[in-house]
């Protein structure tokens, strides 16, 4: 999506560690028409799939999600990861490595909210090792629902977690890929410009 490009270009900041820091539109200050337009583009790639759940991990993903959820005029669940008093025992879960917080956590979604007769659409901010993704798809696969594939704003390509999700099968479609990135010189390659 040159829209989304042309912003991470123009809005992105690029740091050490493989770090490309979009919060100023797209995962702290939001940028609800930015969201709109990629919403509209997830919609139009997946409207024939008969997708009656989006899935999602907290947080930062929930913001779009909920976008998405509201063109496919169905419901969004998110995948929590804490457990807290509300939430029953009876839940899906699994553990996710964190490459944004370089730590392990365990994730669920409770057995209410997803069933074997729900196609599911997962729908993120960001994948780049693809651990995340990796959960959420084995929260559906628990569930028993079918997986009509994974939406991602941005995929950081050359980490290589896309790929190998669409290596196995998954369809994961991306609004932008990054190719690669310079914190030297804060440039951006889009897979499409290599």
């Amino acid at each position: 999506m040159r829209d989304l490009e042309e912003r991470i270009k123009k809005d992105g900041k690029v740091f050490e560690g493989n770090i490309l820091k979009v919060d100023s539109f797209l995962n702290h200050q939001i940028d609800i028409d930015l969201l709109s337009a990629i919403a509209d583009d997830f919609y139009s790639k997946f409207a024939g799939c008969n997708i009656n759940k989006i899935l999602t991990i907290e947080a930062s993903g929930i913001a779009m999600a909920a976008i998405v959820a509201e063109r496919f005029a169905c419901p969004l669940v998110f995948a929590k990861k804490s457990k807290t008093s509300n939430l029953k025992s009876d839940v899906y879960s699994c553990k996710v490595d964190s490459f944004t917080h370089n730590c392990k956590f365990d994730v669920m979604v409770s057995k209410d909210y997803l069933c074997p007769e729900d196609t599911v659409l997962i729908i993120d901010d960001f994948l780049a090792l693809g651990n995340a993704l990796k959960g959420l798809i084995d929260i559906v696969k628990q569930s028993g629902a079918s997986l009509a594939g994974c939406g991602i704003a941005i995929e950081k390509g050359y980490q290589g977690g896309g790929d190998a999700l669409r290596e196995q099968g998954y369809r994961i479609e991306s609004m932008a890929i990054v190719e690669s990135m310079d914190p030297a010189t804060g440039s951006i390659v889009f897979r499409n410009q290599v």
